[in-house]
């Protein structure tokens, strides 16, 4: 294999005027993916994948449903920061011993008071990066575009360095002594915490076209869960890297390798029973942790994620509307749409029975768990919201394609 060929959907959408330049694309996809082994569409909007041959994904968001939505009540600010804008990269800030870290593409790391945004220190990493900020253990993590692994202590002071096989787009995660990273080439690798030294790798199959996927792991009981190309949700053991159970969310189905991608590209959920993940092009399902007997599965499409809480399974469909499922049986309870974007974040529980999720113009929309219906919508830089909201004592947090940390209150 020669490489990954990433391609910027910005560039290919514009090939996509007429049938024939369809036809074209589809040439020039078979052509990448003979030379290159390995194909990986995305755009500079962190792993989201436009399906080009579907008519309505430029429709037009109509000037009645932004007349509704900019109606509503805007929520409190809490405090406003600007790091450093990211081109290609998603970084999310995190919430950790009554502190939050944050970090950009230009290397930045830093500590922040979370009730005021006030700096606490910085550190300048003298690196590109292209994945963080992870935690665990005691430690902040971050990665590179050239694969290394930074690990610091919660006072910004470095630790070690290592270095993986490849370009790292998701936060380190750090557990009993072991520090899991995942790498663009489908590697995940298990570091020894104390040192960085490598304990285990686990090598997945890769299709032979993918979507460039942003999403980590999830660290749970002494297990890793992540999702893979081609639909597969793994359970691995944390300490040696052996596999527990695998299963299909989605099956790849169709005839070209773009119609057939099902990949998994964002984090599962889990909670005491069961852990739910969803594909792009496939499903939604649910499985018991222990076994990984499948509860239930429904046919939707995201590469944004999914939440839980006790009621409920939300996702972010890939067409910008948000779903509620019944967590134990799989019913439909109800979907939300006309939220004035086509691309959103992935779902974040807060408290007070409401749902926090950010859209690619750069709105954060609070929504009610239990019908969907909107509650309050509040700008910040314009710039794509492209990971999670975070979680902070007197509210949440996002992060800004541009850069910027925008607090804002429950």
């Amino acid at each position: 294999m020669i490489g990954r060929t990433s391609l910027l959907i910005d560039d290919l959408i514009s090939l996509v005027s007429s049938w024939a330049a369809r036809a074209g694309l589809l040439l020039l996809l078979t052509q990448l993916t003979l030379l290159g082994g390995c194909a990986s569409l995305s755009d500079l909007g962190g792993g989201h994948f436009t399906d080009l041959f579907s008519s309505d994904d430029e429709a037009v968001i109509d000037e009645a449903e932004i007349a509704a939505l900019e109606a509503l009540p805007k929520l409190e600010s809490l405090w406003q920061v600007k790091l450093g804008e990211s081109k290609t990269a998603v970084f999310a800030p995190v919430y950790e011993n009554g502190a939050l870290y944050a970090a950009a593409e230009n290397g930045r790391l830093v500590k922040l008071d979370p009730a005021t945004g006030r700096e606490i220190w910085r550190v300048d990493t003298d690196h590109q990066l292209s994945g963080g900020v992870g935690v665990g253990d005691g430690m902040i993590l971050l990665g590179t575009y050239k694969g290394e692994v930074l690990a610091f202590d919660e006072s910004g002071n470095s630790l070690w360095q290592a270095r993986v096989t490849s370009e790292i787009l998701s936060p380190p995660q750090a557990d009993s002594g072991i520090v899991v990273v995942r790498t663009g080439d489908g590697r995940l690798f298990g570091l020894d915490a104390a040192d960085g030294k490598r304990v285990w790798i686990y090598q997945g199959a890769t299709p032979p076209l993918t979507v460039r996927s942003f999403a980590g792991v999830l660290i749970s009981r002494g297990a890793i869960f992540a999702g893979f190309p081609g639909g597969k949700l793994i359970a691995l053991n944390l300490l040696n890297g052996n596999v527990g159970w695998e299963v299909t969310v989605a099956e790849p189905h169709g005839v070209t390798e773009l119609e057939r991608m099902t990949d998994i590209s964002s984090l599962p959920v889990m909670d005491r029973n069961e852990v739910c993940a969803v594909a792009y092009h496939g499903k939604v399902a649910c499985f018991e942790i222990t076994t990984g007997n499948q509860i239930w599965a429904k046919d939707t499409s995201s590469n944004a994620g999914l939440i839980m809480d006790g009621s409920y399974v939300y996702i972010s469909e890939e067409r910008g509307a948000v779903i509620a499922y019944d967590k134990s049986s799989g019913v439909l309870a109800w979907k939300r749409d006309k939220l004035g974007s086509r691309k959103l974040s992935a779902p974040m529980i807060a408290r007070g029975m409401r749902l926090v999720i950010g859209d690619d113009s750069g709105h954060v929309l609070l929504l009610n768990r239990q019908d969907g219906s909107l509650v309050a919508r509040s700008p910040t830089d314009d710039s794509a919201i492209q990971a999670r909201p975070e979680y902070l004592p007197d509210g949440f947090v996002v992060q800004t394609r541009k850069g910027g940390l925008y607090a804002f209150a429950l």
